[in-house]
């Protein structure tokens, strides 16, 4: 098979390298049983390569099962991916098949993989490596025989490093990685592209074709398509139908693009604190966790602070008055009253006992004293005991209210709900 021959058969526009390379890899790759891991932004073309690899492998005949990772409910991706036994949870009614079974002896494309929680990750390992999948509420194995292919649009490598993606999981879905490139780094694929979705429209419609001038062309390679093809197949035929002018021009496109004229891309801002719905509930929890623990080495320095006055009170202290005088303060025990230097530079015309108040040290350390905080205990903890003792420790001070407790913490009530029962504090 050529490769034009499988950019028609699969409707891809193009001539970039970097596409026909990944072209050319998926096809390679097609005839084994390897898991492929696709990467690229959303937008770009994923399923279209797991389509194009399910094609060309000995699975042709089986089922290609296409499955969002990322639309499915936390609650529920156990069941949705491995099935269940009647009655192993409140609404199972009967046994029902899982997406790895009903894909048995075909492929199956995770798309979003990287959406996965990390208990899910550990059971898609145990299918890669032993081909065994346990249905929720049973206890035996079942063997399946599936080809995965997975696909991403976040940096997986990334991901590992903050905890939130396994590592042996990566090196086994990723036997062989297919890089799609994002549609601004593709040059004239993207006037490919729209010429190709604006005939489409005018077939189907029966309407004149589009037309591009100069500098609309120029304007449409400069936009950075950050919604890749999807994008750009979206606005081509808005444009087809909305138009009554079919020369397109950039006065036209700006209509439908928001780009600045001169060329630049806009400046994306970042802010330094993100939005509360980009922070998981995990990094919440290890927020909140560093702030008891940054409290808890504040009381140690107070604690040392309250030693030292308290030692200050049990001595007297002496006012010595200079040649300008000046007070200075000076305990008993003050090494300098022994070195020559000192009387020198400060030469002593009097001196004055003055002992602090008994209480010298309560009063002032009462002026810095935390009140209502909690203290963490000094020994190292693992992460589980230290989430553990914060969810308590807020349990406690809302009297065992959840919504309150689930506030302060700074994740959803649903989440709160699964903590309890993983550590066991829901009764």
């Amino acid at each position: 098979m050529t490769l034009q021959s499988v950019k028609n058969r699969y409707d891809i526009i193009g001539n970039d390298p970097k596409l026909l390379l990944a072209i050319n890899k998926a096809v390679q790759v097609a005839p084994t049983d390897l898991s492929i891991l696709v990467t690229g932004e959303s937008g770009v073309g994923k399923e279209v390569f797991a389509r194009l690899i399910h094609d060309n492998s000995s699975r042709k005949h089986k089922k290609l099962v296409s499955v969002n990772c990322g639309a499915i409910p936390e609650g529920t991706i156990e069941s949705e991916l491995f099935g269940h036994l009647k009655g192993s949870f409140t609404g199972a009614d009967k046994d029902r098949k899982g997406y790895f079974e009903e894909a048995d002896q075909g492929t199956i494309f995770l798309d979003e993989v990287g959406e996965l929680p990390l208990p899910i990750q550990v059971k898609l390992l145990r299918v890669l490596e032993n081909g065994e999948i346990i249905p929720v509420g049973s206890s035996n194995a079942r063997k399946v025989n599936v080809r995965v292919v997975a696909a991403t649009n976040v940096d997986l490598l990334a991901a590992i490093r903050k905890g939130h993606f396994r590592e042996d999981l990566y090196y086994r879905l990723n036997q062989i990685s297919i890089a799609i490139p994002p549609l601004r780094q593709r040059g004239d694929d993207i006037i490919l592209l729209f010429r190709k979705f604006a005939s489409d429209v005018a077939e189907k419609y029966h309407m004149p074709l589009l037309r591009l001038s100069d500098d609309a062309r120029r304007y449409l390679l400069d936009y950075p398509w950050y919604g890749n093809v999807r994008e750009l197949k979206n606005i081509t035929e808005q444009i087809a139908v909305v138009e009554t002018e079919r020369l397109i021009t950039p006065e036209i496109l700006r209509q439908y693009i928001p780009y600045s004229a001169d060329g630049k891309l806009p400046v994306l801002f970042q802010p330094d604190n993100p939005a509360p719905e980009s922070i998981t509930d995990r990094e919440l929890l290890l927020k909140a966790l560093s702030m008891g623990q940054r409290i808890n080495e504040m009381r140690s320095e107070i604690n040392n602070l309250k030693q030292i006055i308290t030692s200050l009170a049990q001595s007297p202290i002496h006012i010595r008055h200079n040649l300008n005088d000046q007070p200075s303060l000076l305990a008993d025990n003050d090494s300098d009253l022994d070195r020559p230097h000192a009387t020198e530079s400060l030469p002593i015309h009097s001196s004055v006992a003055i002992p602090l108040p008994h209480n010298a040290a309560n009063t002032i350390a009462e002026e810095v004293e935390f009140q209502d905080s909690e203290v963490i205990d000094n020994e190292p903890l693992s992460l589980a005991d230290r989430e553990k003792s914060a969810i308590l420790a807020a349990l406690q001070r809302h009297h065992g209210r959840r919504r309150p407790t689930a506030a302060e913490l700074g994740i959803s009530e649903r989440t709160l709900y699964r903590k309890l029962k993983e550590y066991n504090l829901d009764d």
